[in-house]
């Protein structure tokens, strides 16, 4: 859970409804936290997604997997523990 001030996901509207769908999680229904921080910004919200989402298919020379335990590995490094 994040100490930062978020919209519950379940109460997402308007212009976050929308977004909703793209970020949320298949597996548990829900956004994660690291995208749920951006619920008062939905704009922010819009350019992380992109970001990572150009991030995670950005070449066909690596595989997903191989670049979700890039950034474990980098995250774990810089000392992140989302």
């Amino acid at each position: 859970m994040s100490w930062i001030e978020v919209v519950d996901d379940a109460e997402w509207d308007g212009d976050l409804a929308a977004l909703r769908a793209r970020v949320i999680d298949p597996k548990s229904g829900k956004v994660d936290h690291i995208m749920g921080v951006h619920s008062l910004n939905p704009r922010s919200l819009d350019a992380h997604d992109t970001l990572y989402r150009s991030a995670m298919r950005g070449t066909a020379t690596l595989r997903k997997v191989d670049r979700e335990l890039i950034a474990l590995v980098v995250s774990t490094i810089n000392e992140c523990h989302y």
